[in-house]
């Protein structure tokens, strides 16, 4: 997917929609840069535009197009057994490029979905090459055994032990392996953003 300069979102979205914005280069940045005097929002501050707000936010955390999120939202809103909101965020934690992330095997989902695309990791013992495949309960993902000698693994044992992670997510084999041992979710208050907010966007 295709952004803008990323300060620049940050600055309209807030800093948690790019690792790259959650770092001191940036929040000295911004300590230095003049302040803006607020413009008056169009609409006088509607809920459209709220709304609006907040799908950006998750569009860009997740980095995907607007038919990507949109997929996932109107599935969320067909799926039974669970809010709309819950399932939108359970659907966005189980990408595989979110899972390999997550499981701290590189910094940022970008690089993580580099890593997917080019081939060094698998499910399940299978090589997959699909950022957006779905992982279940009981998946393992895996970096390839051809690709763990790489320098991007090196020190991965030691790294581990840093790693916070989910609790549906367990490291294994040194940290180069991570089992899903539940659905993957995060609870609505440790998004950056607010996913009802979002089903009200949809559901217009």
């Amino acid at each position: 997917m295709l952004v803008g300069p990323k300060y620049k979102i940050c600055k309209r979205l807030g800093a948690s929609v790019f690792e790259k914005c959650q770092t001191q280069k940036f929040q000295l940045a911004e300590q230095r840069a003049p302040r803006r005097t607020a413009r008056p929002k169009r609409g006088g501050g509607s809920d459209f535009g709220a709304q609006l707000l907040e799908k950006q936010k998750a569009r860009f955390t997740y980095g995907l197009s607007e038919s990507q999120f949109a997929r996932y939202v109107h599935e969320a809103m067909e799926k039974r057994g669970t809010t709309a909101s819950a399932g939108l965020v359970s659907r966005l934690e189980a990408r595989l490029d979110n899972v390999v992330f997550r499981a701290g095997l590189v910094k940022t989902r970008r690089a993580a979905r580099q890593l997917v695309s080019h081939g060094h990791v698998q499910v399940n013992g299978r090589r997959m090459t699909i950022p957006s495949h779905k992982v279940e309960a009981n998946d393992v993902v895996s970096i390839r055994p051809e690709s763990r000698g790489s320098a991007l693994f090196a020190n991965r044992t030691e790294t581990m032990l840093e790693t916070k992670t989910p609790a549906w997510l367990q490291l294994e084999e040194g940290g180069l392996s991570a089992k899903i041992v539940s659905t993957p979710t995060i609870g609505e208050t440790e998004t950056p953003f607010n996913p009802a907010v979002i089903i009200q966007f949809y559901s217009r």
